[in-house]
């Protein structure tokens, strides 16, 4: 008699949490047709502690309602990132609790509301980033790669836009969840102009894009090729170590990037400039020379090395390159920039001494000589500036400075004839 009383004790227990449960429920459905997600979050707080007990359609009422609730709360800017993120998570136990059950009565109005978090939480990040706010930005982006782990490009975003808020600690943290995986970002992009807005849109296949400028909504069909960026992410690893001073880590990444990928010349590009930085001009001198007997006609490679080599200060090299680049292609209009600003920066300590000069006979004199020094560079940065300009006489870099040369050297008929050219 009495196992029997406690048996019906524990019924009635029973029974009531289910009832208070259905109620809270309730009170929380009733919340969000009435727009207060605030309400509906309070109530389902209350029928949290009880959920464990229910069965598997009560449980994907209540992760529904939950994931509701939070959207509708980042939907009215409360805790906007913070909500979607719970959102997510919630649609995510949902859809969970119905695959174990084999019943899909919420499934795809939670499907749904993960593409709206999603392209929200993606749209949040953007503005943070356009914004400035590259910590929150990134946070985001993680957390977008969370929501689903195939979209490995969101955690390769989020890494970019850690290190553009200079938040190093962080953007490696990603960074090694990213060589863990094994991501290399090569890819084909199969694109379409859209007829109704004039702009590029992507699609998943050749196939599917192909089907819609058939059918006249898209043209101008486009295939591109994105290279890999393991070559960017081992470099921006070791960047981040040399950055926090352990040079000895920053090469350790590097030559175990380059084990794993040997044929990645952007890596050994890394690496070269690693020793440059580090004042290792033998090994540097070593990698280079291996850089090039692989790839002796590469415009490229020698206009990437002529930027190393500046950046170093080590001009003389820099100039090498950028005149080997333009013997290999002779319209490769940054080098020829590059050739001129690489000549233009002596002119800066001349500037410098010519006016810490007094009126003395003796300054006069070497102000004379510093003037013609200075004549005698402007003028070796014509040929390269003026056939930059007639190469891509859009360019407003090489605009700007082939004009103020023009200026300098008192060529007044060239700066209007430049002039009436960038009008026109």
């Amino acid at each position: 008699m009495k196992s029997k009383y406690l048996l019906l004790a524990s019924a009635f227990l029973i029974s009531g949490m289910s009832f208070a449960q259905k109620d809270e429920m309730k009170a929380a459905e009733k919340a969000l047709k009435n727009g207060n997600p605030a309400e509906a979050k309070t109530s389902l707080e209350k029928a949290e502690s009880l959920i464990s007990n229910a069965d598997e359609s009560q449980k994907a009422q209540f992760y529904f309602l939950k994931g509701n609730a939070y959207l509708g709360l980042a939907g009215k800017r409360v805790d906007e990132g913070n909500n979607l993120v719970q959102a997510a998570k919630s649609y995510n136990q949902l859809i969970a609790t119905e695959q174990a059950s084999k019943k899909s009565k919420y499934t795809k109005e939670a499907e749904a509301s993960l593409a709206k978090v999603k392209n929200q939480l993606i749209n949040m990040a953007i503005d943070d980033n356009k914004q400035k706010r590259f910590k929150e930005g990134a946070e985001k982006l993680y957390e977008t790669y969370l929501l689903d782990k195939k979209d490995t490009l969101y955690l390769y975003y989020a890494a970019s836009s850690a290190v553009n808020g200079q938040e190093y600690d962080t953007a490696l943290k990603y960074y090694d969840e990213l060589k863990k995986i094994n991501y290399s970002g090569k890819a084909t992009i199969y694109s379409a102009k859209s007829k109704a807005n004039g702009e590029y849109q992507n699609f998943k296949t050749a196939a599917e894009r192909d089907k819609m400028v058939k059918l006249g909504t898209h043209e101008a069909p486009k295939t591109e090729k994105e290279p890999s960026k393991r070559g960017e992410i081992y470099r921006n690893i070791a960047l981040i170590y040399n950055n926090k001073g352990d040079v000895d880590a920053a090469k350790k990444a590097l030559t175990d990037a380059r084990a794993a990928n040997p044929d990645d010349i952007s890596l050994t590009m890394t690496q070269a400039d690693l020793y440059l930085k580090s004042n290792d001009v033998a090994n540097y001198k070593k990698l280079v020379g291996e850089i090039i007997e692989k790839n002796p006609t590469d415009p490229v490679l020698f206009y990437n090395l002529g930027v190393l080599s500046a950046q170093a200060k080590e001009n003389a090299e820099a100039e090498k390159y950028y005149k080997k680049t333009i013997e290999l292609d002779p319209n490769y209009v940054d080098a020829y920039l590059n050739l001129s600003v690489l000549k233009l920066e002596s002119d800066t300590a001349i500037v410098e001494e010519i006016n810490k000069l007094g009126t003395s006979q003796k300054d006069n004199k070497r102000y004379e000589v510093l003037k013609a020094k200075r004549e005698e560079i402007f003028k070796s940065t014509l040929p390269y500036l003026e056939k930059a300009n007639k190469l891509n006489p859009k360019n407003e870099d090489v605009y700007k400075t082939l004009l103020n040369v023009y200026n300098y050297l008192e060529m007044t008929s060239e700066a209007k004839a430049l002039k009436a050219a960038k009008n026109n």
